[in-house]
């Protein structure tokens, strides 16, 4: 159990996954490029068994946006995206918006 303000310390923003490439050696990395309003950042995902890059592209999703940036594959990767694990389907679902909103917009 967290407090409430620890949670209140994770800021969760609404970004936009402009570039989806695969890694170089990985069939399961993806590095994408997400406009979090008027910032652009690499954040590297392991979602390459469930999407294809064409698939991305263009989605908004939720964003960890004050995670520590991690060294993954050599790759800069600054921040997280929330989804949903299910291995007995072997598959990630990412928390989407079902409704346009500006990038960067704060997770309430």
């Amino acid at each position: 159990m967290i407090s409430i303000d620890v949670f209140r310390q994770i800021e969760l923003r609404v970004g936009e996954i402009l570039i989806a490439e695969r890694v170089s050696g990985s069939d399961r990395l993806l590095k994408l490029t997400v406009d979090l309003g008027g910032e652009r950042r690499s954040i590297v995902g392991g979602l390459g068994q469930s999407y294809t890059p064409e698939e991305l592209q263009g989605l908004q999703v939720v964003v960890v946006a004050n995670l520590a940036p991690a060294r993954i594959k050599g790759i800069e990767s600054v921040g997280m995206l929330l989804g949903v694990g299910c291995e007995e389907a072997k598959a990630v679902a990412l928390l989407t918006v079902n409704r346009r909103i500006p990038n960067g917009t704060l997770v309430v």
